[in-house]
């Protein structure tokens, strides 16, 4: 299985096709975006095509699932119904493309749930649950930090979607670190708490998400373009023995190039 992936929001894909082709025509491993607008403007047919093309090119695929509004855990049930209904027309989406993974944000909202962030983690597993109940057999799922400040949080929404699906399936809810958002939106640059994440995403940990910035913004840069300590990270990985999968998320060609350099450079951090 590949280790690494580059991501492709298809949204994007579809209105400049020549992304698309540079992950078929040198066989790059791709973390498909679904994006909401994309998936409401094309047909199931569209997407078995595509998912053909990526078949038949050997491209490896991940599924990133939507995300855009979506409170798997909203003390409102007609919002959780909503994202709910989202998730598992998207899974029916997903399953055509056969993932190695599939990620979705945790979304949890330090803001409003500040208080109450057991009884909003177990009402975004059963959306969760909920969204999973077709698929059975789906590939693992990754719950993704985004704004959370506190990794306890990440890892605690994985621990009790586990424990709310049967023992069969517990074992494919694991974490996707997204070290961007730790080290901008988590405040990670300042605080220095790479360890800190890591010791609590230990149990959990399956995927990465991996793009640099200088602690300022979700700039979405190239490995070495910002500050980001990579060496420190796959170091605290290894350390733990963790191996993760990863998916390299370049917003400009610039960036891009950075992704597949950083690959090169470093063959013993994506070896099967």
């Amino acid at each position: 299985m590949s280790r690494y992936f580059i991501n492709l929001n298809l949204r994007v894909a579809a209105a400049r096709p020549e992304l698309l082709k540079r992950h078929l025509i040198q066989g790059l491993p791709v973390e498909l975006g679904l994006d909401p607008l994309l998936l409401d403007a094309t047909s199931v047919a569209w997407h078995r095509e595509l998912a053909g093309r990526l078949e038949a090119a050997d491209v490896a695929a991940t599924v990133h699932l939507p995300f855009f509004d979506l409170q798997p855990g909203s003390a409102d049930a007609r919002i959780r119904a909503a994202s709910l209904d989202r998730l598992r027309s998207a899974m029916d989406i997903a399953a055509l493309y056969a993932p190695r993974r599939l990620v979705g944000h945790a979304a949890y909202n330090r803001f409003l749930y500040i208080r109450s962030f057991p009884e909003w983690a177990a009402r975004a597993a059963d959306t969760w649950a909920g969204a999973l109940a077709g698929w059975p057999e789906h590939p693992p799922l990754c719950l993704e930090n985004t704004f959370e400040i506190d990794p306890a949080h990440l890892a605690g929404s994985v621990d009790i979607l586990r424990q709310r699906l049967p023992r069969a399936q517990q074992a494919r809810i694991g974490a996707c670190f997204d070290v961007g958002h730790w080290f901008s939106f988590a405040e990670g640059r300042a605080r220095g708490n790479l360890d800190a994440w890591l010791d609590a995403l230990t149990p959990y940990l399956l995927h990465l998400h991996l793009h640099d910035n200088d602690g300022t913004a979700d700039q979405h840069l190239g490995p070495g373009q910002g500050e980001i300590p990579f060496a420190a990270l796959f170091a605290g990985l290894a350390a733990r023995n963790l191996t993760p999968t990863a998916t390299f998320e370049p917003h400009t060609p610039e960036a891009f190039a950075a992704a597949l350099a950083f690959v090169q450079a470093h063959p013993e951090y994506f070896a099967v």
